[in-house]
């Protein structure tokens, strides 16, 4: 079904050029021409570091990017993948993607811990390790990872000799604490927005946020919300 979305939609341009509707088109034209597309499968959920070796073949040997779905970051001038791509284009090694939290959200996370000596650029800061999910009494830090990150090929080799832990998966947090030994890894404390999509109160106020942004759906969403009576 994904590979379907966003394959080309004879049907659909086939109704549209009926209709005559010459803006839909252009607009289809251009969705469907943003990008070359492959796809691998995972055929089994053997955990994110697992998915992100599954396409090792297809990433080759070059730096490459990982977007977990379940986050969202807006920003009206940069994406957030784009700010890491910069990052690790001038620092070289592996980026990720990390904001600040509450000391008692740290345990849905994974957790960072700083090297000394302060940030090498604004917002990036050279780690020293990432444990998955500490409890807050124990937590390096209140510096989270999210969904986002740049990583150098040399994830992969990690990812092939990291062992499998809880519910046999391969871990991406054990995966990079190997990778911190070979290679720099950076935290980039990003610009922008962080959207949760990942339970179902986060999933409807993403969705809300950006219904707001948009002129076509922000004077009937807003309309509703006034007729609500909240306690």
């Amino acid at each position: 079904a994904i590979e379907d979305h966003f394959d080309v939609s004879p049907e659909l341009e086939a109704a549209l050029l009926r209709k005559g509707d010459r803006a839909r088109l252009d607009e289809l034209a251009r969705i469907e021409g943003m990008a070359r597309l492959s796809f691998v499968r995972q055929q089994r959920a053997l955990g994110l570091g697992h998915a992100v070796l599954v396409a090792k073949d297809i990433v080759g040997a070059e730096p490459f990017g990982v977007m977990l779905g379940d986050d969202l970051v807006d920003h009206p001038e940069q994406p957030c993948l784009g700010q890491l791509i910069e990052a690790q284009a001038r620092f070289g090694g592996s980026v990720l993607a990390v904001m600040r939290v509450p000391r008692e959200q740290v345990s849905r996370y994974g957790v960072v811990t700083l090297e000394p000596g302060g940030p090498v650029a604004p917002g990036l800061h050279r780690m020293r390790d990432v444990v998955e999910k500490p409890h807050p009494d124990e937590a390096p830090s209140d510096l989270v990872v999210i969904g986002r990150y740049v990583f150098s090929p040399g994830i992969f080799p990690a990812l092939e000799v990291t062992p499998a832990g809880a519910g046999g998966e391969i871990q991406l947090t054990d995966a990079i604490r190997l990778l911190l030994r070979q290679e720099p890894v950076y935290a980039l404390e990003f610009a922008g927005m962080r959207y949760d999509t990942g339970d179902p109160v986060g999933l409807l106020t993403t969705s809300l946020a950006y219904a707001l942004k948009r002129p076509d759906l922000a004077p009937g969403v807003k309309a509703f919300l006034r007729t609500l009576r909240l306690d």
